[in-house]
């Protein structure tokens, strides 16, 4: 059926220009612009804002949802007084995103709790906010995907996905352990994006226990460089740990 009146031509038009923020608002922004004795030019203006506003507002929530995060932590709910000072300053650092930018890597270690996770998703979170690419994956799902898609011949569709994102937060690396098949294709994997995009890995293993996961020393030298050129390394603690439970807050 063609619309015959204004309002049915309006909802149609902004329907098929998938403008539905124009759709739905509209009529109480013509009304406020009447009161305010607004012109035409300036109340096409509000329509095209608010249109603008609400779509920027709908990919940030749409990057939080395709990012895939287990569940939602943000940085304002990290208890960082329970953090030693330098700690605390680098996570001030961090939160700039800067890292991102300049498509480095960045590390989180420390014992099981202390917060690694909190923190990594609640730098990917404020990733989305301002628009980057963020990937959440633990090590072993990472290497299961892979290996899923090997089968299925989908693996380079994998890869140029990985490669694209801006933010790809590993979480869980070193809780376990997989064959040197898995090894070889995290280690492949991890290669696409060195020097170009940031990763973030959390783990609750020092470098030199590494090889007990790669069970290779020639896998576990390349993504040990890569961290070791990363933005910064920080190990993380807890307020229900004492700072003697862990060592070498930064490398």
């Amino acid at each position: 059926m063609i619309p015959t009146n204004t309002k049915e031509k309006i909802i149609a038009y902004t329907k098929e220009l998938r403008l539905p923020a124009i759709r739905n608002n509209y009529t109480t922004l013509a009304q406020r612009a009447i009161k305010k004795k607004t012109g035409y030019e300036d109340y096409l203006l509000t329509l095209l804002e608010d249109e603008f506003e609400t779509r920027l507002k709908n990919r940030k929530l749409s990057r939080i949802r395709q990012a895939d995060f287990p569940y939602k932590k943000y940085l304002q709910d990290l208890q960082r007084e329970a953090l030693p000072k330098n700690a605390q300053e680098k996570i001030d650092v961090l939160e700039s995103l800067e890292f991102i930018k300049n498509g480095q890597n960045v590390m989180l270690a420390g014992n099981p709790g202390t917060g690694k996770t909190h923190l990594s998703i609640g730098l990917g979170i404020k990733a989305c906010m301002e628009d980057y690419r963020v990937f959440f994956t633990t090590i072993p799902r990472l290497i299961t995907q892979i290996r899923e898609s090997r089968s299925q011949k989908t693996l380079r569709t994998l890869e140029g996905r990985f490669e694209k994102y801006d933010l790809v937060i590993c979480d869980e690396f070193g809780y376990i352990s997989f064959d040197k098949e898995g090894a070889e294709m995290l280690f492949s994997h991890l290669s696409l994006r060195a020097g170009r995009k940031s990763t973030i890995i959390t783990t609750n293993l020092s470098f030199d226990r590494w090889s007990e996961i790669f069970g290779d020393p020639v896998l576990t030298a390349y993504p040990h460089f890569c961290i070791m050129r990363s933005y910064t390394t920080l190990c993380v603690v807890h307020h229900k740990l004492s700072c003697q439970n862990s060592t070498n807050y930064f490398a």
